[in-house]
């Protein structure tokens, strides 16, 4: 019996980078995977590769920052698997604009795909992953929400940050309640999130010397989403090559 048989789990960000290695890492261990994203091409080819290799997943178009998105998005889970178990938030944005020239408007968006999502996921989510009995979050902040970086991104960090200590204020308020949550705080990963910014650049900002992989953080997540971590609640995991340990 693999160790999710029966459990269901939503991934925003599910289309690419560590939100589809982690899709395919919990359907590969048996779980039921929605895939939310707003990349619906990419999503629906998420989805069929799971299908293909005899896994379940399904694909659900969701803007995370759409407080109605959330809603639709848990009851068609409800209705389409009658359980939610593991929620991970994953989607999110970035800036990397000094402070003194961030838009109102570039600071308000990043705010609220990277930061307002997680808020609407676990509140939405909250009766369900109580049903659960083995309700688990995986908030996906990053190392960025931790340390400084390049003292650019305001945006970014702030939301990471507050993703960080939401997920412990969560795990407390709910510490009794049969759901945990965690964050994983990635460092510098071969996702489509860093753009065009220079892998050599960032690699030799690493101590290990490289890039991660999004399977990397992806094991992580899957860990923390399955009873092997039954004792793990308000904690935060680095997964960054030594970065933060500077």
């Amino acid at each position: 019996m693999a160790r999710f048989d029966g459990r269901v789990a939503i991934v925003t960000g599910g289309a690419s980078g560590i939100g589809r290695a982690t899709v395919l890492k919990l359907a590969r261990e048996g779980c039921a995977v929605v895939v939310a994203d707003v990349q619906d091409e990419l999503g629906q080819q998420v989805a069929a590769e799971v299908a293909a290799s005899g896994g379940t997943a399904t694909y659900a178009h969701l803007d995370v920052a759409d407080e109605t998105g959330w809603t639709d998005v848990v009851a068609q889970t409800l209705a389409e698997h009658g359980r939610l178990d593991i929620l991970v938030n994953n989607a999110g944005i970035g800036d990397d604009e000094p402070i003194e020239v961030t838009s109102t408007q570039t600071w308000d968006r990043v705010v609220a795909i990277t930061q307002t999502s997680v808020f609407l996921a676990m509140r939405s989510a909250a009766e369900a992953l109580k049903a659960s009995g083995h309700g688990s979050v995986i908030n996906v902040s990053s190392m960025f929400g931790i340390v400084g970086g390049f003292g650019t991104g305001p945006a970014y960090h702030s939301a990471k940050g507050a993703v960080r200590l939401l997920s412990k204020s969560a795990a407390l308020g709910w510490a009794t309640e049969g759901v945990r949550v965690n964050s994983v705080h990635p460092g510098f990963i071969e996702t489509p999130i860093l753009g065009e910014t220079d892998r050599e650049m960032l690699a030799g900002a690493t101590p290990m010397g490289r890039l991660g992989t999004p399977d990397e953080v992806a094991a992580l997540i899957v860990f923390l989403a399955g009873d092997e971590a039954g004792f793990i609640t308000g904690a935060e995991f680095v997964v960054d090559g030594g970065y933060t340990a500077r």
